[in-house]
């Protein structure tokens, strides 16, 4: 799994609950060290914040999207951002969830292992 934000203390709590269930998780900062990152990497799921210094979250969805190499890879945004037109934005890039912030780590945690599960029995 990969989980991409550019706020340190998220990915460090992201990581340590999501460790903490028995899930590897790999970081990124920005929309270009996930893009190589998962080109690498190919996680069974990334989480992704919209907001990013380089390359948003909506661009990022949308170049793995476009690379017949990522385009299988299941993202899932996790942001600040609640607008209704960001949670669609993201979902017609091909999103398959989001989860806004602030989030419970338990909630967070329920989602994943349950959208991994899914992955695994399909």
């Amino acid at each position: 799994m990969l989980s991409i934000d550019d706020e340190r203390d998220v990915l460090d709590l992201i990581t340590y609950h999501l460790t903490r269930a028995g899930c590897t998780v790999l970081t990124a900062t920005n929309g270009r060290e996930a893009i190589d990152t998962i080109r690498h990497n190919r996680p069974d799921l990334v989480l992704l914040d919209l907001m990013l210094p380089d390359i948003d979250g909506f661009g990022v969805c949308e170049i793995l999207r476009l690379n017949p190499a990522t385009a299988s890879v299941p993202i899932v945004i996790v942001s600040a951002w609640s607008a209704d037109e960001s949670r669609h934005l993201g979902i017609e890039l091909g999103a398959i969830d989001f989860i806004h912030k602030p989030f419970s780590p338990q909630r967070l945690v329920d989602r994943v292992c349950g959208l991994l599960a899914l992955r695994r029995d399909a």
